[in-house]
């Protein structure tokens, strides 16, 4: 996923403030549900939610006012319940600006965990 960066994303310094990776990364999990055909609003609508269980993140530079970002995602595990994504943030110049793992559970609206559907297991595999 690409992302500009723009100034309401940075502090007064013209650094992205470090709470914004959070919001980049739920945009990347987002688009890679999407471009594998899982749509997270019907999903909600089907009773199968994704909460963030764990969220690590290691700072390796930083992006500024103006930076391209390159948000990639991969599936790095995966069990009955639970998805880790893995991410890694280039800037324009391809260098890594952040590596984070998320840990997603599926729930049910009573936010109690549930398999994650098999149909859903398919496509994002």
């Amino acid at each position: 996923m690409q992302k500009k960066i723009y100034y309401h994303d940075t502090d007064c310094g013209s650094v992205v403030y470090y709470s914004n990776y959070l919001k980049y990364l739920e945009e990347a999990r987002t688009e890679f549900f999407a471009e594998k055909g899982c749509s997270i609003k019907e999903l909600a609508g089907q009773g199968v939610l994704f909460v963030v269980a764990r969220q690590e993140i290691d700072y390796r530079g930083s992006a500024f006012y103006g930076d391209f970002l390159d948000i990639q995602t991969k599936i790095g595990e995966m069990s009955a319940v639970k998805i880790i994504f893995e991410h890694k943030i280039y800037n324009q110049n391809n260098k890594l600006i952040t590596e984070a793992k998320t840990v997603l559970v599926c729930v049910d609206n009573n936010i109690k965990p549930k398999a994650i559907p098999e149909e859903i297991r398919r496509k994002i595999s």
